[in-house]
């Protein structure tokens, strides 16, 4: 398993932006795909963004598409999820995840390594 903790999240207004980032320790980045997972209050944990080991694929949640982008850097095991035009409804906490599976990640069940997650609040 990889370890990882996420940071960069916060209070933003309606229309703003911010990036979260989730670096990972313990085992070889590279060989895992990510996704980034969020979690409103009262609701289930949803799928946002899914990247591949390499970077060439990713996925995105419909809620999200044209207005988020996931990338990450090998070098510095990192995964960014940078977030424009943010909605009230786009607060929640976001948790990545790791899992050397893209079906898996993609699926959202059964992944190997979360993080704790970061506070995510769009609001006035």
């Amino acid at each position: 398993q990889v370890q990882l903790v996420e940071s960069g999240g916060g209070l933003v207004q309606p229309g703003g932006s911010l990036r979260v980032s989730c670096v990972a320790s313990g085992r070889t980045f590279s060989s895992y795909c990510m996704g980034w997972f969020r979690q409103a209050p009262g609701k289930e944990r949803e799928f946002v963004a899914a990247i591949s080991w390499n970077g060439r694929s990713t996925r995105y949640a419909d809620s999200v598409k044209g207005r988020f982008t996931i990338s990450r850097d090998n070098a510095k095991n990192t995964v960014y999820l940078q977030m424009n035009s943010l909605q009230p409804e786009d607060t929640a906490v976001y948790s990545c995840a790791a899992d050397e599976s893209w079906g898996t990640i993609i699926a959202g069940r059964l992944i190997g390594s979360w993080g704790q997650g970061t506070q995510v609040t769009v609001s006035l």
